[in-house]
Protein backbone atom coordinates (compact mmCIF):
# COMPACT_ATOMS: atom_id res chain seq x y z
CA UNK A 1 0.00 0.00 0.00
CA UNK A 2 3.01 2.63 0.31
CA UNK A 3 5.17 1.26 -2.39
CA UNK A 4 2.75 0.18 -5.24
CA UNK A 5 4.23 -3.35 -5.27
CA UNK A 6 4.50 -6.92 -4.91
CA UNK A 7 7.24 -9.14 -3.12
CA UNK A 8 8.49 -9.46 -6.53
CA UNK A 9 10.06 -5.86 -6.34
CA UNK A 10 9.61 -5.16 -2.69
CA UNK A 11 11.74 -8.39 -1.30
CA UNK A 12 9.22 -8.36 1.50
CA UNK A 13 7.35 -11.42 2.14
CA UNK A 14 6.16 -11.41 5.95
CA UNK A 15 7.77 -9.99 9.13
CA UNK A 16 9.76 -13.33 9.60
CA UNK A 17 10.80 -14.43 6.41
CA UNK A 18 14.47 -15.10 5.01
CA UNK A 19 17.50 -13.85 2.80
CA UNK A 20 19.94 -16.40 1.62
CA UNK A 21 23.02 -13.88 1.43
CA UNK A 22 22.49 -12.15 4.81
CA UNK A 23 23.91 -13.32 8.10
CA UNK A 24 21.96 -14.34 11.60
CA UNK A 25 22.53 -11.52 14.59
CA UNK A 26 25.49 -12.31 16.49
CA UNK A 27 27.26 -14.15 13.87
CA UNK A 28 29.94 -11.97 12.57
CA UNK A 29 28.77 -12.67 9.51
CA UNK A 30 30.36 -16.38 9.48
CA UNK A 31 27.45 -18.31 7.84
CA UNK A 32 25.12 -16.71 5.15
CA UNK A 33 21.77 -17.21 5.54
CA UNK A 34 19.57 -16.08 7.55
CA UNK A 35 16.17 -15.65 9.30
CA UNK A 36 14.71 -12.04 8.90
CA UNK A 37 12.80 -11.25 11.65
CA UNK A 38 10.63 -7.40 12.13
CA UNK A 39 8.68 -7.74 14.76
CA UNK A 40 8.45 -6.77 18.49
CA UNK A 41 11.80 -8.94 19.11
CA UNK A 42 14.14 -6.28 17.48
CA UNK A 43 12.70 -3.28 20.59
CA UNK A 44 15.54 -2.82 23.11
CA UNK A 45 12.45 -3.64 25.64
CA UNK A 46 9.19 -4.79 23.55
CA UNK A 47 7.27 -4.84 27.01
CA UNK A 48 7.67 -1.26 27.01
CA UNK A 49 4.94 0.97 25.17
CA UNK A 50 8.21 3.30 23.45
CA UNK A 51 10.06 -0.15 22.84
CA UNK A 52 12.11 0.95 25.07
CA UNK A 53 13.31 4.00 23.05
CA UNK A 54 14.70 1.82 19.90
CA UNK A 55 15.40 -0.82 17.89
CA UNK A 56 18.50 -3.14 19.39
CA UNK A 57 21.11 -3.69 16.28
CA UNK A 58 22.04 -6.64 18.09
CA UNK A 59 19.16 -8.36 17.53
CA UNK A 60 19.45 -7.64 13.42
CA UNK A 61 20.16 -9.50 10.36
CA UNK A 62 23.66 -8.57 9.51
CA UNK A 63 25.03 -7.76 5.41
CA UNK A 64 28.18 -9.50 4.72
CA UNK A 65 28.63 -7.39 1.63
CA UNK A 66 28.34 -4.01 3.89
CA UNK A 67 31.02 -4.63 6.60
CA UNK A 68 28.61 -7.02 8.26
CA UNK A 69 26.46 -3.65 9.66
CA UNK A 70 23.03 -4.63 10.72
CA UNK A 71 20.07 -4.46 8.61
CA UNK A 72 17.43 -2.16 9.42
CA UNK A 73 14.18 -2.81 8.28
CA UNK A 74 14.18 0.66 6.09
CA UNK A 75 17.50 -0.76 4.71
CA UNK A 76 15.78 -4.28 4.02
CA UNK A 77 13.03 -2.78 1.64
CA UNK A 78 14.47 -2.84 -1.94
CA UNK A 79 11.94 0.30 -3.61
CA UNK A 80 11.02 3.52 -2.66
CA UNK A 81 7.71 4.11 -0.17
CA UNK A 82 5.09 7.10 -1.05
CA UNK A 83 6.27 8.80 1.99
CA UNK A 84 10.12 9.41 0.24
CA UNK A 85 8.40 10.87 -2.84
CA UNK A 86 6.32 13.47 -0.57
CA UNK A 87 9.62 14.19 1.36
CA UNK A 88 11.29 14.76 -1.54
CA UNK A 89 8.50 17.06 -2.90
CA UNK A 90 8.80 19.14 0.17
CA UNK A 91 6.19 18.03 2.00
CA UNK A 92 5.78 16.41 5.51
CA UNK A 93 5.19 12.87 6.02
CA UNK A 94 3.55 10.89 9.41
CA UNK A 95 2.21 7.48 10.27
CA UNK A 96 1.24 5.42 13.24
CA UNK A 97 1.83 1.55 13.26
CA UNK A 98 2.11 -1.13 15.93
CA UNK A 99 6.06 -2.11 16.03
CA UNK A 100 9.46 -0.06 16.05
CA UNK A 101 9.98 -2.05 12.51
CA UNK A 102 7.51 0.12 11.05
CA UNK A 103 11.18 1.67 10.40
CA UNK A 104 10.56 -0.18 6.98
CA UNK A 105 7.80 2.68 5.82
CA UNK A 106 10.98 5.11 5.72
CA UNK A 107 12.56 3.12 2.51
CA UNK A 108 15.29 2.83 1.81
CA UNK A 109 16.74 6.30 2.46
CA UNK A 110 15.52 6.02 6.26
CA UNK A 111 13.55 9.27 6.02
CA UNK A 112 10.37 8.63 4.76
CA UNK A 113 8.55 9.61 7.51
CA UNK A 114 8.82 12.92 8.71
CA UNK A 115 6.96 11.87 12.13
CA UNK A 116 6.47 8.13 12.82
CA UNK A 117 5.03 6.78 15.71
CA UNK A 118 5.30 3.35 16.43
CA UNK A 119 3.86 2.41 20.13
CA UNK A 120 4.58 -1.10 20.40
CA UNK A 121 1.46 -3.65 20.59
CA UNK A 122 3.53 -6.50 22.58
CA UNK A 123 3.29 -4.15 25.92
CA UNK A 124 -0.39 -4.50 25.63
CA UNK A 125 -2.83 -6.81 27.06
CA UNK A 126 -4.45 -9.24 24.35
CA UNK A 127 -8.36 -8.58 24.91
CA UNK A 128 -10.34 -6.38 22.58
CA UNK A 129 -10.97 -3.82 24.70
CA UNK A 130 -6.92 -3.51 25.71
CA UNK A 131 -6.78 -3.34 22.09
CA UNK A 132 -9.27 -0.84 21.38
CA UNK A 133 -7.51 1.67 24.17
CA UNK A 134 -4.29 0.66 21.99
CA UNK A 135 -5.73 1.91 19.66
CA UNK A 136 -7.02 5.16 20.79
CA UNK A 137 -3.16 6.03 21.46
CA UNK A 138 -3.03 6.21 17.60
CA UNK A 139 -5.97 7.68 17.03
CA UNK A 140 -5.00 10.49 19.31
CA UNK A 141 -1.95 10.52 17.67
CA UNK A 142 -3.27 11.27 14.60
CA UNK A 143 -5.52 13.73 15.90
CA UNK A 144 -3.04 15.98 17.37
CA UNK A 145 -1.66 16.16 13.38
CA UNK A 146 -5.01 17.14 12.24
CA UNK A 147 -4.17 19.81 14.45
CA UNK A 148 -0.93 21.32 13.04
CA UNK A 149 1.25 19.32 15.62
CA UNK A 150 3.35 16.20 16.59
CA UNK A 151 1.99 13.02 17.52
CA UNK A 152 2.68 14.26 20.73
CA UNK A 153 0.76 17.17 20.65
CA UNK A 154 3.21 19.29 21.99
CA UNK A 155 5.42 20.47 18.80
CA UNK A 156 3.58 22.60 15.87
CA UNK A 157 4.03 20.53 12.53
CA UNK A 158 2.44 21.33 8.84
CA UNK A 159 -0.80 19.18 8.66
CA UNK A 160 0.99 16.00 6.60
CA UNK A 161 -0.02 16.09 3.36
CA UNK A 162 0.74 12.27 3.68
CA UNK A 163 -0.56 10.62 7.34
CA UNK A 164 -2.95 7.82 8.99
CA UNK A 165 -2.20 4.50 11.27
CA UNK A 166 -3.13 0.77 11.43
CA UNK A 167 -5.96 0.07 13.63
CA UNK A 168 -5.55 -3.47 15.37
CA UNK A 169 -9.19 -4.15 17.06
CA UNK A 170 -10.67 -5.78 14.66
CA UNK A 171 -8.05 -7.88 13.31
CA UNK A 172 -7.37 -9.19 16.83
CA UNK A 173 -11.73 -9.57 17.38
CA UNK A 174 -11.58 -11.42 14.17
CA UNK A 175 -9.09 -13.95 15.79
CA UNK A 176 -9.67 -14.18 19.07
CA UNK A 177 -11.48 -17.75 20.59
CA UNK A 178 -15.06 -16.78 21.64
CA UNK A 179 -15.07 -13.92 19.22
CA UNK A 180 -14.70 -13.69 15.46
CA UNK A 181 -17.29 -14.83 12.87
CA UNK A 182 -20.36 -16.98 13.41
CA UNK A 183 -21.42 -18.00 10.44
CA UNK A 184 -20.29 -18.41 6.75
CA UNK A 185 -22.21 -15.28 5.58
CA UNK A 186 -19.76 -13.25 8.06
CA UNK A 187 -22.47 -12.32 11.10
CA UNK A 188 -19.94 -10.76 13.54
CA UNK A 189 -19.92 -11.81 16.97
CA UNK A 190 -20.85 -9.50 19.71
CA UNK A 191 -17.24 -8.80 20.75
CA UNK A 192 -16.12 -8.56 17.00
CA UNK A 193 -19.40 -5.46 16.41
CA UNK A 194 -17.86 -3.71 18.98
CA UNK A 195 -14.25 -3.85 17.54
CA UNK A 196 -15.62 -2.83 13.96
CA UNK A 197 -17.94 0.00 16.46
CA UNK A 198 -15.13 1.41 17.86
CA UNK A 199 -12.94 1.42 14.77
CA UNK A 200 -16.03 3.18 13.11
CA UNK A 201 -16.10 5.81 15.84
CA UNK A 202 -12.41 6.48 15.67
CA UNK A 203 -12.77 7.21 11.83
CA UNK A 204 -15.58 9.69 12.88
CA UNK A 205 -12.86 11.43 15.63
CA UNK A 206 -11.02 12.08 12.32
CA UNK A 207 -13.72 13.32 9.79
CA UNK A 208 -15.07 15.31 12.92
CA UNK A 209 -11.51 17.25 13.49
CA UNK A 210 -11.11 17.54 9.76
CA UNK A 211 -14.62 19.33 9.53
CA UNK A 212 -13.41 21.43 12.83
CA UNK A 213 -10.28 22.51 10.83
CA UNK A 214 -11.51 23.06 7.40
CA UNK A 215 -9.40 20.37 6.04
CA UNK A 216 -12.31 18.21 4.63
CA UNK A 217 -12.10 19.50 1.43
CA UNK A 218 -8.54 19.08 0.90
CA UNK A 219 -8.36 15.15 2.02
CA UNK A 220 -8.99 12.45 0.58
CA UNK A 221 -9.67 9.34 3.34
CA UNK A 222 -9.21 5.80 2.26
CA UNK A 223 -9.95 3.35 4.63
CA UNK A 224 -8.71 -0.59 3.97
CA UNK A 225 -6.87 -3.36 4.82
CA UNK A 226 -3.89 -5.20 4.82
CA UNK A 227 -5.26 -8.51 4.72
CA UNK A 228 -8.28 -10.44 5.91
CA UNK A 229 -8.34 -13.42 8.26
CA UNK A 230 -9.38 -17.31 7.43
CA UNK A 231 -11.65 -18.54 7.84
CA UNK A 232 -14.31 -16.83 8.32
CA UNK A 233 -16.61 -19.87 8.30
CA UNK A 234 -15.78 -20.52 11.95
CA UNK A 235 -16.98 -24.26 10.63
CA UNK A 236 -14.05 -24.61 8.46
CA UNK A 237 -11.68 -24.18 11.06
CA UNK A 238 -8.76 -26.60 11.87
CA UNK A 239 -5.35 -26.01 13.87
CA UNK A 240 -2.67 -28.14 12.15
CA UNK A 241 0.43 -29.19 13.66
CA UNK A 242 3.13 -26.45 12.55
CA UNK A 243 6.06 -29.34 13.23
CA UNK A 244 4.61 -31.46 10.03
CA UNK A 245 5.87 -29.93 7.55
CA UNK A 246 9.21 -28.35 8.57
CA UNK A 247 9.53 -32.42 9.65
CA UNK A 248 8.76 -33.71 6.24
CA UNK A 249 11.35 -31.42 4.95
CA UNK A 250 13.63 -32.39 6.89
CA UNK A 251 13.32 -36.14 6.08
CA UNK A 252 13.92 -35.88 2.56
CA UNK A 253 17.71 -34.75 3.92
CA UNK A 254 18.82 -33.69 7.74
CA UNK A 255 18.81 -29.85 8.00
CA UNK A 256 17.11 -29.29 4.62
CA UNK A 257 14.90 -26.70 5.79
CA UNK A 258 16.33 -23.11 6.46
CA UNK A 259 13.33 -21.32 7.22
CA UNK A 260 9.69 -22.56 7.63
CA UNK A 261 7.11 -19.30 8.26
CA UNK A 262 3.90 -20.61 8.51
CA UNK A 263 -0.07 -19.32 9.36
CA UNK A 264 -2.61 -20.34 7.09
CA UNK A 265 0.31 -20.62 4.69
CA UNK A 266 3.50 -22.40 4.49
CA UNK A 267 6.46 -20.41 3.12
CA UNK A 268 9.68 -23.04 2.80
CA UNK A 269 12.90 -21.61 2.41
CA UNK A 270 15.52 -24.55 1.61
CA UNK A 271 19.30 -24.65 2.50
CA UNK A 272 19.59 -26.31 -0.73
CA UNK A 273 17.38 -25.31 -3.76
CA UNK A 274 18.19 -28.58 -5.77
CA UNK A 275 16.44 -30.47 -3.48
CA UNK A 276 12.87 -28.94 -3.87
CA UNK A 277 11.40 -31.17 -6.75
CA UNK A 278 12.15 -33.79 -3.74
CA UNK A 279 10.55 -31.98 -1.06
CA UNK A 280 7.46 -31.33 -3.10
CA UNK A 281 7.16 -35.19 -3.56
CA UNK A 282 7.81 -36.16 -0.17
CA UNK A 283 4.93 -33.05 1.10
CA UNK A 284 2.47 -34.64 -1.88
CA UNK A 285 2.70 -37.60 -0.40
CA UNK A 286 1.87 -36.38 2.66
CA UNK A 287 -0.54 -34.11 1.52
CA UNK A 288 -3.39 -35.43 3.79
CA UNK A 289 -1.60 -35.54 7.30
CA UNK A 290 -0.66 -31.81 6.55
CA UNK A 291 -3.68 -30.38 5.27
CA UNK A 292 -2.53 -29.18 2.13
CA UNK A 293 -4.57 -28.02 -0.80
CA UNK A 294 -1.84 -26.88 -2.91
CA UNK A 295 1.66 -26.40 -3.52
CA UNK A 296 3.45 -24.28 -5.48
CA UNK A 297 6.67 -24.49 -6.50
CA UNK A 298 9.46 -24.14 -9.97
CA UNK A 299 7.42 -22.38 -13.23
CA UNK A 300 4.44 -22.22 -11.16
CA UNK A 301 6.03 -20.12 -8.47
CA UNK A 302 7.84 -17.47 -10.68
CA UNK A 303 4.54 -16.62 -12.03
CA UNK A 304 3.87 -15.05 -8.50
CA UNK A 305 7.24 -13.95 -7.48
CA UNK A 306 11.13 -14.24 -8.62
CA UNK A 307 13.02 -17.31 -9.29
CA UNK A 308 14.38 -18.14 -6.13
CA UNK A 309 17.43 -19.55 -8.01
CA UNK A 310 17.96 -15.59 -8.17
CA UNK A 311 16.38 -13.84 -5.71
CA UNK A 312 17.88 -14.73 -2.20
CA UNK A 313 14.90 -13.74 -0.66
CA UNK A 314 11.93 -15.54 -2.84
CA UNK A 315 10.86 -19.48 -1.11
CA UNK A 316 11.47 -22.20 -2.69
CA UNK A 317 8.11 -23.48 -2.15
CA UNK A 318 4.55 -22.07 -1.16
CA UNK A 319 2.12 -24.41 0.45
CA UNK A 320 -1.42 -23.09 0.85
CA UNK A 321 -3.67 -25.13 3.20
CA UNK A 322 -7.34 -26.19 2.76
CA UNK A 323 -9.81 -23.95 3.68
CA UNK A 324 -9.74 -23.17 7.29
CA UNK A 325 -6.22 -24.83 8.20
CA UNK A 326 -3.91 -23.01 10.68
CA UNK A 327 -0.52 -24.31 11.18
CA UNK A 328 0.44 -23.53 14.84
CA UNK A 329 1.09 -25.32 18.04
CA UNK A 330 -2.12 -28.19 18.54
CA UNK A 331 -2.77 -25.85 21.56
CA UNK A 332 -3.08 -22.46 19.96
CA UNK A 333 -6.70 -21.31 20.24
CA UNK A 334 -6.51 -18.38 18.07
CA UNK A 335 -9.32 -19.10 15.10
CA UNK A 336 -8.41 -17.34 12.10
CA UNK A 337 -4.88 -16.10 10.90
CA UNK A 338 -3.41 -14.72 7.50
CA UNK A 339 -1.13 -15.23 4.99
CA UNK A 340 -2.49 -17.15 2.58
CA UNK A 341 -3.69 -16.96 -1.10
CA UNK A 342 -7.62 -17.65 -0.26
CA UNK A 343 -10.37 -15.11 -0.81
CA UNK A 344 -11.16 -14.63 2.62
CA UNK A 345 -7.54 -13.31 3.11
CA UNK A 346 -7.19 -11.27 0.04
CA UNK A 347 -10.40 -9.88 -0.48
CA UNK A 348 -10.59 -6.86 1.52
CA UNK A 349 -12.76 -3.39 1.67
CA UNK A 350 -11.95 -0.52 -0.16
CA UNK A 351 -13.16 2.81 0.57
CA UNK A 352 -11.85 6.01 -1.10
CA UNK A 353 -13.38 9.36 0.47
CA UNK A 354 -13.63 12.78 -0.67
CA UNK A 355 -16.28 15.66 -1.32
CA UNK A 356 -15.25 15.64 -4.94
CA UNK A 357 -16.40 12.60 -5.35
CA UNK A 358 -19.54 11.15 -6.35
CA UNK A 359 -20.77 8.14 -4.35
CA UNK A 360 -20.77 5.07 -6.15
CA UNK A 361 -19.58 1.08 -6.19
CA UNK A 362 -16.60 0.49 -8.24
CA UNK A 363 -16.67 -3.04 -9.72
CA UNK A 364 -13.75 -3.37 -11.49
CA UNK A 365 -10.88 -6.10 -9.66
CA UNK A 366 -8.15 -4.17 -8.08
CA UNK A 367 -5.45 -4.43 -5.99
CA UNK A 368 -4.75 -2.86 -2.75
CA UNK A 369 -0.98 -2.20 -4.69
CA UNK A 370 -2.81 0.61 -6.57
CA UNK A 371 -3.08 2.66 -3.28
CA UNK A 372 0.21 4.27 -3.62
CA UNK A 373 0.79 5.86 -6.70
CA UNK A 374 -3.46 6.42 -6.18
CA UNK A 375 -2.23 9.27 -3.56
CA UNK A 376 0.74 10.54 -5.35
CA UNK A 377 -1.40 11.12 -8.06
CA UNK A 378 -4.30 12.75 -5.86
CA UNK A 379 -1.09 15.13 -4.30
CA UNK A 380 -0.46 16.26 -7.81
CA UNK A 381 3.13 14.02 -7.61
CA UNK A 382 4.00 11.61 -10.30
CA UNK A 383 3.24 8.12 -9.46
CA UNK A 384 5.99 7.06 -11.98
CA UNK A 385 8.78 8.30 -9.29
CA UNK A 386 7.58 4.83 -7.25
CA UNK A 387 10.40 1.92 -8.36
CA UNK A 388 7.77 -0.61 -7.97
CA UNK A 389 5.46 0.89 -9.97
CA UNK A 390 7.55 1.34 -13.05
CA UNK A 391 8.44 -2.09 -12.74
CA UNK A 392 5.46 -4.02 -12.08
CA UNK A 393 3.40 -1.17 -14.47
CA UNK A 394 1.03 -0.32 -10.81
CA UNK A 395 -2.24 0.72 -12.38
CA UNK A 396 -3.85 3.74 -10.54
CA UNK A 397 -7.51 3.33 -8.67
CA UNK A 398 -10.31 3.76 -11.70
CA UNK A 399 -13.14 5.65 -10.82
CA UNK A 400 -10.52 8.58 -8.64
CA UNK A 401 -9.96 12.32 -10.21
CA UNK A 402 -7.13 14.56 -7.77
CA UNK A 403 -8.48 17.62 -6.50
CA UNK A 404 -7.85 19.75 -9.06
CA UNK A 405 -10.01 17.23 -11.36
CA UNK A 406 -7.20 15.30 -12.99
CA UNK A 407 -7.88 12.23 -13.72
Amino acid sequence: MTTGGSPRTTGVFYDDSYDRTLSAPGSKCATKGAEIVYDESIDKDPTALNGGGGIDPTTLPLDPSKGCTPVYPHSFLRVNTIFEVARQAGLNTAWSDKHLAYDLLNGPSGKGVADLYSPEIASVGSTVADIEAYDDVKVQAILHEIDGKDHSGTKNAPVPAIFGMNFQAVSVAQKTAGAGYVDAAGTPSAQLQEALTHTDQSLGKFVSELNKRGLSKDTTIIVTAKHGQSPVDPNKHQIVDSKIIPNLVNSVQPGLLAQATQDDVSLIWLTDSSKTNAVVAKLSANAAQANIGQIISGDELKQFFNDPQTDSRTPDIVVLPNQGVIYAKPTATKIAEHGGFSDDDTHVALLVSNPDLKASAVYTPVSTTQIAPSILQILNLNPQALQAVRAEKTQLLPGLSSNKGDE
